[in-house]
């Protein structure tokens, strides 16, 4: 065995004079610092800036333009070559940018399901999400599928879109792309700019607020008004040209919930926004500012959800405790390079073994010695094993959350595949050290060549936005196994049954340590709306053979499509919160979250909740409505809605029940009013399948009708709003 120790580098620097044009480099975030140091070209950055004092005029004096200001913190475009002098402005303590999101589709497959009310919570006739504006912000948006009007397909719901990677800008006072406010042009154009290649967004937004024309497949808030941005992402890097690819960044996607907040305000309404897209956490502190605004844009009435996340099957971290000589594991990567971050409170050695055919090499790194070198940061360094050349690159800096902590980003690299062609293990050793270590890129696997490195677990995987303090993150429960797409073909995934959670959805803690998810909703073949601009560029695309049906509207060709991951199961959460919304305009994240933890169904009777898998539990529509209208818990008021029976109002206060199939006991039902008061009992007779309840009597407003069939399933309450 051979062991190659990593050389202790001693640089000459010459003595540089600290003078008035250097950057303030620790006042930006990493992205900048490598803008600054590359010079590349850029006409202008969309980035976070915190400023004291006359933010604007001191914007402008260093040629940049404000785009949005929410307390301290401003969304401001800056010129790639102004970087540098607005971080030696004194009023200016941190500029923050990162590039865009990744949609969170799930990584096993791509299908779907869902009806609405798919949990046994279905929407009460009284809360159906009017009055409300769902805010989607997605990518490929299909603004002309029946399921954006009403259930009639006579009115249209879709109020605004700003589609920030448009190419039509002449006239756009938008920062980027334009936006589209009327009816006319919103159907003249048809689909966002990436809908021909793209139908995330269609379906995300179906689940939400789709009205299921002619289908099964209602949305949660089927009545709700819809305000949409298509922003940028990963894979819509074809339609950007390369010289604006830092216009798009999180300040950007921040100016897009603005977008969508401003609307509902200016129309008077509450507005809830779903969000599936994210990326990886991390202690550079690209979030901090993000944060922060984020916590400004939201309030009463402004409600932000975010998918968790798919990486929850996994392996992500491994902690090395105090006492414990090493922990470690094997890595490897599809693509040239493996990326991990570590966080410590002492030194550690990072041990790398190389297993050739008959032998092992021993490569032993320090990285406290990137300390030592020019912005802490070791560039580069080749070894040489087993004569194939590898390139080490170590970054050291405090972690963002705890000044105490230090964090090393270490990127291995190589022709080929890393860890595959030969299998490399990584082991951190230190007896005092208390050692943490994340997965950026590539696998964390065991593998017979030391069986005993096996400390790796799923764990750490929540994507942010959805990991801020301010905004509801939402992992994924199963239920439905398999679907029967259009062409009767049987498609099967089996990701659990009876509410569980998906094995892919993402876990906690946050990086910061804190619980998430805060919620579950229903994300494995969740049954939704699909591109008709996709299916027709697309037809042989293999995500179509999860289409369940096929059908025509107005001389095109559409789709309901079956499809898995939490990006399904945060629309769905975020329409069951329009509900709310329409019962209690005015609440806030904290008064969501305060619905969601006394509310939830809970899969798992023997965890402790909230947890790091499941948050509270799945969100359960109908209890949280009567739990904000103050009836939860109510002696006699069962909160769970009844299953084969419709409840039929009239204009006179005459409710209609329905039953599938004449009733074989007799039976009596309860009303209750929000102050939980009984106002009325009625007892019926065996034998219809039709009854007649008269409320004529009773006044204005909202009543709880609770059914007492002696079965189980016709037994349950519901809401109706008496208006005659």
């Amino acid at each position: 065995m051979k062991r190659l120790i990593l050389p202790i580098f001693v640089s000459l620097l010459a003595v540089i004079s600290i003078h008035a044009q250097r950057p303030m480099l620790h006042k930006m975030s990493p992205m900048l610092r490598q803008q600054v140091a590359s010079k590349a070209p850029a006409p202008s950055i969309c980035a976070f800036v915190r400023i004291s004092g006359d933010a604007e005029q001191t914007l402008l004096d260093n040629g940049c333009r404000q785009l949005a200001r929410l307390g301290d913190i401003s969304i401001a475009s800056i010129p790639a070559d102004r970087l540098s002098a607005l971080s030696r402005e004194r009023n200016v303590s941190r500029i923050e940018a990162r590039r865009g999101m990744h949609i969170l589709m799930d990584s096993m497959a791509i299908q779907l399901n869902a009806l609405p009310a798919y949990a046994g919570t279905g929407l009460p006739q009284a809360y159906t999400g009017e009055g409300v504006v769902m805010g989607v912000m997605d990518i490929g948006f299909d603004l002309t599928h029946p399921n954006f009007y009403d259930a009639t397909a006579t009115h249209y719901r879709i109020k605004r879109l700003w589609d920030q990677i448009s190419a039509d800008t002449i006239g756009s006072q938008l920062f980027v792309g334009r936006d589209y406010t009327t009816k006319e042009e919103l159907l003249a154009l048809g689909c966002s700019r990436d809908g021909t290649f793209q139908t995330h967004g269609t379906h995300t937004l179906g689940t939400a607020a789709g009205s299921g024309y002619n289908s099964p497949y209602r949305g949660m808030a089927p009545d709700a008004d819809i305000c949409l941005v298509a922003n940028a992402v990963t894979e819509d890097i074809a339609l950007i040209d390369s010289a604006d690819y830092d216009k798009y960044t999180y300040a950007t996607d921040a100016l897009g919930f603005k977008y969508i907040f401003d609307y509902a305000d200016s129309v008077g309404k509450p507005c809830v926004i779903s969000f599936s897209e994210g990326s990886g956490q991390d202690f550079q502190g690209y979030d901090v500012l993000f944060y922060e605004m984020l916590h400004q844009l939201v309030g009463p009435g402004h409600i932000l959800l975010a998918s968790a996340g798919n990486s929850g099957h996994i392996p992500s971290y491994i902690h090395k405790q105090p006492g414990q000589h090493s922990a470690g594991i094997f890595i490897g990567s599809s693509t040239d390079r493996i990326n991990i971050t570590t966080k410590t409170t002492a030194p550690f050695l990072l041990r790398n073994i190389y297993y050739n055919a008959q032998s092992t090499d021993t490569l032993i790194i320090d990285p406290t010695w990137a300390l030592a070198m020019p912005d802490s940061s070791i560039i580069d360094t080749t070894f040489v094993v087993g004569g194939k050349e590898y390139f080490y690159s170590i970054t050291a800096y405090p972690s963002c959350y705890n000044a105490d902590e230090m964090c090393y980003d270490i990127q291995l690299r190589t022709l080929g595949r890393p860890g595959y062609d030969k299998h490399i293990s990584f082991e951190f050793v230190g007896d005092e050290a208390d050692v943490e270590v994340y997965r950026v890129t590539g696998d964390m696997f065991i593998s017979e060549k030391n069986p005993l490195l096996a400390d790796a677990e799923c764990s750490h995987t929540i994507h942010s936005p959805a990991s801020a303090p301010d905004v509801i993150c939402v992992g994924s429960t199963s239920y439905r196994t398999s679907i029967i797409n259009y062409k009767g073909e049987k498609r099967i995934y089996d990701q659990g049954t009876n509410g569980q959670r998906g094995p892919f959805s993402s876990i906690g803690p946050t990086t910061d340590g804190r619980i998430k998810p805060d919620v579950m909703a229903p994300g494995v073949n969740v049954i939704s709306s699909y591109s008709s601009y996709y299916l027709e560029n697309n037809p042989t695309a293999s995500d179509i053979t999860w289409d369940v049906e096929h059908f025509d509207f107005n001389g095109r060709t559409y789709a309901w499509n079956s499809n898995s991951g939490t990006s399904m199961s945060t629309p769905a959460a975020a329409g069951a919160v329009a509900l709310w919304l329409q019962a209690k305009p005015t609440l806030t994240p904290e008064e969501v979250l305060d619905v969601i933890a006394h509310t939830s169904f809970q899969y798992d009777k023997t965890l402790t909740y909230p947890n790091n898998l499941y948050g509270y539990g799945q969100i359960d529509a109908y209890r949280g409505l009567l739990y904000i209208l103050g009836i939860d818990g109510v002696e006699g008021l069962s909160t769970r809605q009844p299953q084969h029976v419709g409840f039929t109002l009239d204009r006179r206060g005459h409710v209609t029940l329905t039953f599938d199939s004449p009733i074989v006991h007799p039976f009596n039902v309860r009303v209750y009013a929000t102050s939980g008061a009984q106002v009325l009992r009625q007892h019926f007779g065996k034998g219809m399948s039709t009854y007649d309840l008269d409320l004529t009597q009773l006044p204005d407003g909202i009543y709880a009708i609770q059914l007492n069939t002696g079965h189980p399933t016709t037994t349950g309450s519901t809401l109706i709003r008496l208006s005659k």
